[in-house]
């Protein structure tokens, strides 16, 4: 059974608007290192969103953490914020990487959070976080970030593949930085505005083409019968109808595409 969108909208009012679901007992947080958003995302022992914080990164390429002091820095921040919507002290996280990343830039990541005030207590793949809020047992979920795709592959509820590669929403960003010649923070802002939606997706639609041939590669020699896409980057109207002529697979996008693997990171938030 797959997650009621509803919920999706509902954590992303709740970060729109600085507020707190209410709970009792246990919370479990997840902190998502991305490269185009950094998010502190709370979830209850139900895994009901409780709240949230989110601010624009720069400190992360590719999974890779390029400014180490920074991004405590953002975390701290996003933290205290989190913790004073909730009026309660967060002190354990979960934190997620793109799949096939390399054992020190996962130190360097669980490092990042450690520091800001958080002992980590699990690290699970993009993914494979995704697919538990999405709730899947069979097929695969794209996660489509600012700087890699990643994949995962289930059977019967289990991870069976998982691989990632660096093309994402940042090279989207490049391409209409150079077809407008205009500079990459412009770009960045273009691509953000749903209202060009339909004006810039020509353009960068080469783009996620290249992400659908890469997914569908992996998928090779896989009984796939559906793909599951989120992540930012796959928020136009158009982008799961690419995939889905690409690949030849019935491909399911879902509304906030940017919020299904934070919350799933914070339902990882289990000691192993």
């Amino acid at each position: 059974m797959l997650i009621n969108s509803d919920i999706l909208t509902e954590f992303s009012n709740l970060i729109a608007e600085n507020k707190s679901n209410s709970f009792e007992g246990e919370l479990k947080t997840g902190v998502d290192l991305g490269t185009a958003n950094i998010v502190v995302s709370v979830v209850d022992a139900n895994n009901n969103p409780i709240a949230g914080a989110t601010y624009p990164s720069t400190v992360v390429k590719d999974g890779i953490v390029v400014d180490f002091v920074g991004a405590i820095n953002i975390v701290k921040n996003l933290k205290a914020k989190v913790e004073e919507i909730i009026g309660r002290e967060l002190l354990t996280a979960a934190t997620a990487i793109p799949p096939g990343i390399i054992s020190g830039n996962v130190k360097c990541i669980s490092n990042v959070v450690e520091a800001a005030g958080f002992e980590v207590i699990n690290v699970v793949d993009e993914p494979t976080a995704a697919a538990r809020v999405i709730d899947i047992k069979d097929g695969a979920v794209v996660d489509v970030g600012g700087g890699t795709t990643g994949i995962s592959i289930l059977k019967d509820g289990q991870v069976i593949f998982t691989a990632d590669e660096a093309t994402g929403g940042t090279h989207m960003t490049l391409v209409l930085a150079g077809y407008y010649g205009i500079s990459i923070r412009e770009a960045e802002e273009l691509k953000k505005d749903p209202k060009k939606d339909k004006d810039i997706f020509p353009i960068i639609k080469p783009v996620v083409q290249k992400m659908a041939s890469i997914v569908k590669r992996y998928l090779n020699g896989y009984d796939v019968s559906e793909i599951y896409v989120v992540g930012g980057a796959s928020s136009f109207e158009e982008f799961n109808d690419v995939f889905e002529k690409e690949i030849g697979i019935k491909t399911i996008k879902f509304n906030e595409p940017l919020l299904v693997t934070p919350l799933g990171i914070a339902m990882n938030c289990n000691r192993g």
